[in-house]
C-alpha cells in the first residue's frame, strides 16, 4: 500500500540545485566561485512502510545530534526537520571535496487515515530516526483474490 506525498516545487528546485551543483563539480568547477546561493533546505531520504499491524517512517539523518530533530504532526502531516551541525577538528582545517549538506532539513508527508498522533512512537539509532504508530484495526491490510478471465475472440470474425 503506497502513500502520497504531497508536491512541493520547492522540493523540485532544490533537487535541480543539487544536481547542477554535481554536475559543476563533476567538469572540475567549484560552486564556491559562482555567487553562493543559500542552501533553504536538505531533504533526507525517507521511506513508509506497513510492518505488520504498524505503520513505520524512517528518515536517514546521519550526523544529526537527536537534540537537533524536530517531530510534528499538524493536520494529519507528519514534519521532520532539524539541523544539521557542521563539526570540524580544527578551525584551520580546510575543505577538499564537500559532498555533506549541513544546516537546516524538512521533510513531510501525509498520515494514512486514522494514524493517531498521540500514538507515534520516535527512535534515533544509528543515523536513523525511526517513527511508527499501529494501525486501526480497519486499516490492517486485506488480500482479495481477483480472479482474472480471459476474453476468448468471437467465432465467426477474422482477426485483422
Amino acid at each position: 500500500m503506497g502513500f502520497l506525498e504531497k508536491w512541493s516545487p520547492s522540493t523540485d528546485l532544490e533537487r535541480l540545485r543539487h544536481e547542477f551543483d554535481d554536475l559543476l563539480e563533476r567538469f572540475g568547477f567549484d560552486r564556491t566561485e559562482f555567487k553562493a546561493w543559500p542552501i533553504a533546505s536538505n531533504r533526507p531520504a525517507i521511506e513508509s512502510s506497513i510492518d505488520g499491524d504498524k505503520f513505520v517512517v524512517r528518515v536517514d539523518l546521519p550526523g544529526v545530534d537527536p537534540k537537533n530533530i524536530d517531530v510534528n504532526v499538524v493536520n494529519g502531516i507528519l514534519t521532520v526537520k532539524g539541523t544539521r551541525e557542521e563539526k570540524r577538528e580544527s578551525d584551520k582545517a580546510s575543505v577538499f571535496r564537500r559532498e555533506i549538506r549541513y544546516g537546516s532539513f524538512e521533510r513531510a508527508i501525509s498520515l494514512p487515515e486514522g494514524i493517531k498522533a498521540d500514538d507515534l512512537k520516535a527512535v534515533h539509532h544509528d543515523g536513523v530516526l525511526e517513527l511508527s504508530a499501529p494501525l486501526p484495526k480497519e486499516s490492517a491490510a486485506k488480500t482479495i483474490k481477483i480472479q482474472v478471465e480471459e476474453k476468448k475472440p468471437e467465432s465467426g470474425k477474422k482477426a485483422a
